[in-house]
């Protein structure tokens, strides 16, 4: 398996955070791959997975080592390598109609604050946990905040064949300190998705903080 560098996908996004290196909307990290490998559900996730965080590894070795060059070694000695260990991450399926699911904007606050007709709002009992993919899409902690136009526009190009071959699945997020910001506060989630009809997985990350 191995990750896709450049795809439509990728340019379309580009209008959310044109200058960020990270294929990103709202506190979403995207990464697709593909496999010349037949599909073997979850077994073939949790390679996509491996793939994904094999590459922020290495990305984290070469932050260090950049910041050794740059900044000296007081700074690149704070900086750990990330670690992980998907063997320890446990899957639950979900149905992508409800991963999926947009709520509208019912009222907008004087102050920004955007109110949906939700069952579920953020508090001080579920920050630090799984958000759902809609409001990491529309709701990040800083920056530019997303409408329900543009959660489905995105999905749109994310999936153009439409959503009903879709397998996905929602994994925890305690065997790797990438989710440590996002336990902190904000939330963690992460979620992969195989498109049957482009033979193509997605992983989709969160993990932000303050």
């Amino acid at each position: 398996m191995q990750k896709i560098d450049n795809d439509a996908f990728y340019e379309y996004i580009k209008k959310y955070d044109p200058d960020s290196i990270d294929h990103l909307v709202g506190e979403v990290y995207y990464y697709l791959l593909s496999d010349d490998k037949p599909y073997e559900g979850m077994k073939s996730h949790r390679e996509a997975m491996r793939v994904v965080f094999d590459s922020l590894v290495k990305q984290s070795i070469e932050n260090k080592d950049r910041a050794r060059k740059m900044f000296g070694d007081d700074l690149a000695n704070r900086m750990s390598p990330l670690v992980y260990d998907i063997d320890k991450a446990q899957a639950s399926p979900l149905d992508p109609k409800e991963f999926l699911y947009c709520p509208n904007i019912v009222k907008t606050g004087y102050y920004g604050n955007v109110f949906y007709d939700a069952e579920w709002v953020p508090n001080d009992e579920n920050f630090g946990t799984t958000v759902p993919y809609w409001y990491a899409l529309m709701e990040p902690v800083h920056g530019r905040r997303n409408r329900p136009k543009d959660f489905k526009e995105v999905n749109e190009s994310l999936f153009p064949n439409g959503t009903d071959a879709l397998h996905i699945y929602e994994w925890t997020t305690d065997w790797s300190d990438f989710f440590d910001d996002g336990h902190e506060w904000y939330g963690a989630c992460c979620w992969s998705a195989y498109d049957k009809t482009l033979n193509r997985y997605i992983v989709m990350l969160v993990s932000a903080t303050d």
